[in-house]
């Protein structure tokens, strides 16, 4: 597929059509403004119990309903107190019209679609082409989860989930957390299905570090492009299985939120879930600074930037190859199109 296919614009009209996170389930009892994309949102929870988005101007005059309060099944602008209902938008109260007086019937804000998974509020603005995954690897663990803190980035949200699911910078970026991490990377093999992506990587406990003190850990990877990524941490049988999932959220081309949680299974002799956010929190700090100094602060998909690549990068390439397949499979969904994969549906190769 040509570069062209992926330049920002066209990149943004794509992830219209993809699930995104907007919030954690926890901050939503009072409404909590958001940016998707470049747009402006307001995220909520109404009596029901059932979270809401909707955008945030009001159609009236411009208010800001974010700042606004839920009232019943409605969130209402703190200007002139029109009352938009958080499940289809449409104005049900104005105060200032006298009894009986007919609301105006393009007095509507948009509603988008809403799941709640994860302890995330996820939201698409367009008619979503995939489903938001529900990996299988968990569906047999009863896990106990924690949403991080989300971490505002002046980074692209893909650069920010390459960097999830990136073994080399380990010894450079994660030496404070991590401890002295071999650099080499093995033969580490990838595979991909569509915009999936998997690896497996053993990580050998590193002496003095907290990341790594409850021992050795299979490390199994699993993306799905563009933005969601997840890890397995396995410690064998004695200690057991924790997760980590990362979703980084497009706030516009080159800045992103990223969202993430961990969570512990209920067999899990490694720590607490608390404890191992604690951890986890360190890792992410580190990454940040590192994220934020990069140049572009995009992966360039469009040919934007001249770059060289090692064996190590392979599981970096494969993400990028699903990219390309979503975005084109959301491309041909929307143009009513077949699907024509060309170079980007090459299967993953072995490192050499």
């Amino acid at each position: 597929m040509a570069h062209d296919a992926f330049t920002p614009d066209k990149l943004r009209n794509a992830y219209q059509h993809v699930w995104f996170v907007v919030a954690r389930s926890q901050d939503i009892d009072t409404p909590q403004k958001a940016q998707l994309l470049d747009q402006k949102l307001v995220v909520f929870r109404d009596s029901s119990g059932a979270a809401r988005v909707t955008d945030r101007r009001c159609i009236h005059r411009g208010g800001n309903l974010g700042d606004g309060k839920v009232i019943a099944d409605n969130i209402e602008c703190p200007y002139h107190g029109w009352q938009f209902s958080g499940q289809d938008g449409h104005c049900k109260v104005i105060p200032s019209l006298a009894e009986g007086g007919r609301i105006p019937p393009k007095a509507a804000v948009r509603s988008y679609p809403v799941i709640e998974r994860f302890e995330h509020v996820w939201t698409c603005l367009g008619d979503p082409v995939f489903d938001l995954p529900n990996p299988p690897e968990i569906e047999d663990l009863d896990l106990e989860w924690r949403a991080a803190e989300p971490i505002h980035a002046e980074c692209g949200f893909m650069a920010a989930t390459e960097n999830f699911r990136d073994m080399a910078h380990f010894p450079f970026v994660h030496e404070p957390s991590m401890g002295a991490v071999d650099p080499v990377i093995g033969d580490l093999h990838v595979e991909r299905d569509g915009r999936e992506v998997r690896a497996s990587y053993f990580y050998n406990q590193v002496q003095d570090s907290e990341f790594s003190d409850v021992g050795d850990a299979w490390m199994h990877y699993h993306s799905y492009a563009p933005g969601m990524a997840t890890i397995l941490y396995d410690f064998g049988p004695d200690i057991g299985k924790r997760y980590l999932v990362d979703f980084p959220s497009p706030v516009s081309y080159e800045k992103c939120i990223i969202f993430w949680a961990v969570a512990t299974d209920r067999d899990f002799r490694g720590g607490t879930v608390d404890e191992i956010l604690e951890i986890e929190t360190m890792v992410f700090n580190e990454d940040t600074p590192i994220l934020e100094g990069l140049d572009p602060k995009e992966v360039p998909l469009a040919g934007q930037a001249f770059e060289v690549s090692a064996p190590a990068d392979i599981y970096t390439l494969n993400y990028r190859r699903a990219t390309q397949h979503a975005v084109q499979t959301i491309t041909a969904a929307r143009s009513a199109q077949p699907v024509t994969n060309g170079r980007i549906a090459e299967p993953a190769q072995r490192t050499p």
